[in-house]
């Protein structure tokens, strides 16, 4: 009984629960189909509402449109009024012009046919006296056979020697002449090249002042004593020997107390070395680790200032997009020599004296400086480039991007070639002034006194001199000549004749003065 009790229980629990459930599910689905109406009456309201904007949206668009319509079509009839106007505007003027222009055609015409007839009256002018020149010419020849046969007849002479004689004494007349038209055009010459050259000479050198000569590189080092050499030289020289490697130099250790040498013909490399071993001294740790840093240090320090030392001259100058290959070559002059000169500073020197000249002239002063400061880079650049360091310095230039008027000047700047340009004279005669003022260059004695029994030389190969001496350092030869095979007009013609070719055949600096003195002297004796 109880077992039925509580089978009866359970189908009535499990009754319950599928009643629930139905009418649960019931119940939602009921939910769920409110919500889906109430979804779908929201969508046609959004849907309604967006075509309501979209309405709005088309008629505000269509508005727009026809007001954008409007206004273009507004300032395209304005740009139509406008360039109609232009176009009247240029027609008028074309129309002015034309006028002009035939006003101008009926003038040149009328001009030209006057120059045509005025052509032709001179034409039949010309015939005239053509005609009479005819007549004149065969009168002039009956005369000249009349008197040639009257000479052959009173003075022995045939035709052929008259003609030789009137030749030789038309000759001396004719040179006679043409001397003394030389003397004037040349004093007058002469003359005005002085005045304006003294001027431009003296406005140079008077803005320009540099210093007479320069230092020589330094090549031997003063040592804080005996220990510092032998700590530079090292036990068994490995000190020395890691410093030559380094640096690329020969240090030679002599008897001198506290003192060392450096030998190189590179004077970077001189100066480099010299650098290290003062840098070195300072520090006091000498080994060869020790060196190979510091040479490499100061090699770093050497080419920034290189590079600075250019850059500070072209600001100098005023001179601007120097490329920087160009700058460290400018920057490594400062080591070099030539003579006593220090190639830097005759850079500088000969890109202030080409200036100054130019602006004297009217040339362009910052090209003339551009050149000048660029002229000697040649002499810095190693043998491993083959050529003239003129040529080679110039060829540099170019492929750095300077200007073909400064190449061509650094090319022909020494006097083994003659300028083309005016840049190019201007910085051949700086350069030339730069190297000749006193203590620019010390010169060989041989050659020196070589080149004075040359021009000696010269002066006694023309016929009539009888002794020539060179003075002033060979600045001036005094020629002297025979009075009686020279005359006062053939001794200007031999000075001339001496001086060029001792332009020809000679290299010398600066300019040669030559001097043909010729003395007439009578003497007689009283008894």
């Amino acid at each position: 009984m109880e077992a039925l009790t509580i089978l009866m229980g359970l189908v009535g629990v499990l009754v319950g629960l599928l009643v629930g459930g139905v009418g649960f599910l019931i119940y939602k689905k009921a939910i769920y189909s409110k919500k889906k109406d109430e979804a779908s009456k929201e969508a046609d309201r959004i849907i309604h509402r967006a075509k309501s904007q979209a309405a709005k949206i088309e008629r505000d668009a269509k508005q727009k449109a026809k007001d954008f319509e409007t206004r273009a079509r507004r300032n395209a009839e304005n740009d139509i009024k406008k360039e109609k106007q232009k176009v009247l505007s240029q027609e008028k003027n074309l129309k002015d012009k034309e006028s002009r222009l035939e006003k101008d055609y009926k003038i040149k015409h009328d001009q030209l046919e006057q120059k045509l007839a005025d052509i032709e009256s001179r034409k039949e002018r010309i015939q005239i006296a053509e005609q009479r020149l005819e007549k004149l010419d065969q009168q002039a020849q009956q005369t000249i056979d009349e008197l040639r046969q009257k000479i052959e007849t009173v003075a022995n002479y045939s035709t052929e020697q008259a003609k030789e004689e009137l030749k030789r004494v038309l000759t001396d007349e004719a040179q006679q002449e043409v001397q003394a038209e030389l003397n004037k055009i040349e004093t007058e010459a002469k003359q005005q090249s002085k005045e304006k050259s003294r001027f431009i000479l003296a406005q140079a050198i008077s803005r320009f002042a540099a210093e007479v000569s320069a230092e020589r590189t330094v090549s031997a080092i003063a040592l804080t004593g005996e220990e510092m050499k032998g700590k530079i030289i090292g036990r068994e020289g490995r000190n020395i020997r890691a410093l030559e490697a380094a640096c690329g130099v020969d240090v030679i250790i002599d008897e001198t107390p506290d003192s060392v040498i450096i030998s190189s013909f590179d004077p970077v490399r001189r100066e480099v070395a010299k650098m290290t071993i003062e840098r070195l001294m300072e520090d006091g740790r000498v080994h060869p680790a020790r060196i190979e840093e510091v040479a490499h240090k100061v090699k770093q320090d050497i080419i920034t200032e290189m590079k600075e030392v250019g850059e500070e001259a072209c600001i100098e100058l005023g001179i601007s997009g120097v490329h920087p290959a160009i700058l460290n070559l400018i920057g490594s002059l400062k080591f070099r020599q030539m003579g006593v000169q220090n190639l830097f500073q005759h850079s500088l020197e000969v890109a202030y004296i080409a200036g100054i000249w130019a602006a004297e002239i009217g040339a362009d002063v910052s090209l003339a400086r551009r050149a000048g400061l660029l002229h000697d880079v040649g002499r810095a650049i190693d043998h491993t480039v083959i050529g003239n360091y003129a040529e080679v310095g110039s060829e540099f230039c170019k492929k750095h991007g300077e200007k073909d008027i400064i190449v061509k000047a650094i090319a022909v700047h020494e006097d083994n070639d003659e300028p083309k340009t005016l840049l190019g004279h201007l910085v051949q005669a700086a350069n030339n002034l730069s190297k000749a003022r006193p203590g620019a260059r010390r010169e060989n004695m041989e050659n020196y006194i070589r080149r004075l029994q040359d021009m000696e030389s010269i002066g006694n190969s023309f016929d009539g001199v009888e002794k020539t001496f060179a003075i002033q350092s060979g600045k001036e030869i005094r020629v002297i000549v025979d009075s009686s095979k020279v005359t006062d007009e053939q001794s200007t013609m031999l000075s001339r004749d001496i001086a060029r070719k001792i332009e020809r055949e000679l290299n010398y600096p600066g300019q040669v003065k030559v001097a043909v003195v010729r003395e007439t002297r009578i003497v007689e004796h009283a008894r």
